[in-house]
């Protein structure tokens, strides 16, 4: 399969959504998708976590593939980063925004998504996002699991919805399921 029409049309959103579960390949695919793409800003949404071995070793791995001309941007605050920024990113990954406001109420959590969508709606630049598929399987028997399940699945419904493009990284494979598939109705 040939994925190199990345061309944007006005009437277009320049959203590219690429989700998958754990070691599916949506952050290589992504990096992929990007890897053409000038003057792009790497977004890594996390915490820094010096002290966990295996989480500077993923990292590592994720900074050795990537070209050098990428600027990095390391952030929990995602909102903030798209209103400074307004060339093409690649944000990797959706679920750091989903942890850095998880112990926000209900209401609060539906004014900060509401605020992420309407900027990324705004964004006239080509924007690469990597979100995680959760809750194929087991249901966590904590309320904080859950709770990350509900919101980025809902999340993630919505940049689905405005996205240009939409793939699924499974087993190292990426699918388009715009092609292969029809929105739910709500």
């Amino acid at each position: 399969m040939i994925v190199k029409d990345l061309s944007i049309c006005d009437d277009l959103s320049h959203i590219i959504f690429i989700t998958g579960g754990t070691k599916s390949g949506k952050s290589q695919f992504a990096e992929h998708l990007a890897k053409d793409t000038k003057k792009l800003s790497y977004v890594a949404l996390s915490v820094k976590k010096p002290h966990d071995n295996e989480w500077q070793e993923k990292i590592n791995l994720h900074r050795k593939r990537r070209p050098k001309g990428w600027k990095l941007i390391e952030t929990t605050d995602l909102v903030k980063t798209l209103i400074k920024n307004d060339g093409p990113l690649l944000i990797d990954s959706i679920g750091g925004f989903v942890m850095e406001s998880i112990n926000r109420e209900n209401k609060e959590w539906l004014t900060k998504t509401n605020s992420l969508i309407s900027l990324l709606k705004e964004r006239r630049s080509l924007t690469f996002i990597v979100g995680e598929q959760v809750g194929w399987s087991l249901v966590s028997e904590y309320k904080i699991g859950n709770t990350y399940i509900e919101r980025i699945g809902e999340l993630q419904k919505r940049i689905t919805k405005i996205s240009k493009d939409n793939w699924l990284a499974i087993n190292g494979r990426a699918i388009k399921i715009d092609e292969i598939s029809l929105e739910i109705p709500s």
